[in-house]
C-alpha cells in the first residue's frame, strides 16, 4: 500500500467509527414520559387513562393520556407536560 492510500484508509476507518459512537451518545440523555405531544398512532405505551393498553394504540393527536419519551427539559417546549 502507498503511504498516501495507508493513511486515507486510516482516516476513514477513524471517521467510520465515530459514526457508529454518534448515536450511542445522544442516546444517553436522560428520557422522560412527556404527556399530550404524541400524534395519533404513536404514543409509546399505554395509557394513563386505561382507553388503551399499549404503544402505537393512541387515537387521537395530543391526548393527554398519551405520552413520547423525550430527552429532559424539552417535554414543555414540545406543549406536553412531564407526569411526575
Amino acid at each position: 500500500m502507498k503511504p498516501d492510500t495507508a493513511r486515507q484508509a486510516l482516516i476513514a476507518m477513524a471517521l467510520a467509527s465515530l459514526a457508529v459512537v454518534t448515536p450511542q451518545i445522544a442516546h444517553a440523555e436522560k428520557q422522560v414520559q412527556c404527556y399530550g405531544i404524541a400524534k395519533a398512532g404513536q404514543n409509546d405505551c399505554a395509557s394513563k387513562t386505561g382507553v388503551h393498553s399499549c404503544a402505537g394504540e393512541a387515537k387521537v393527536d395530543h391526548d393527554k393520556g398519551d405520552f413520547k419519551k423525550v430527552p429532559e427539559g424539552t417535554c414543555k417546549k414540545l406543549g406536553g407536560t412531564v407526569d411526575s
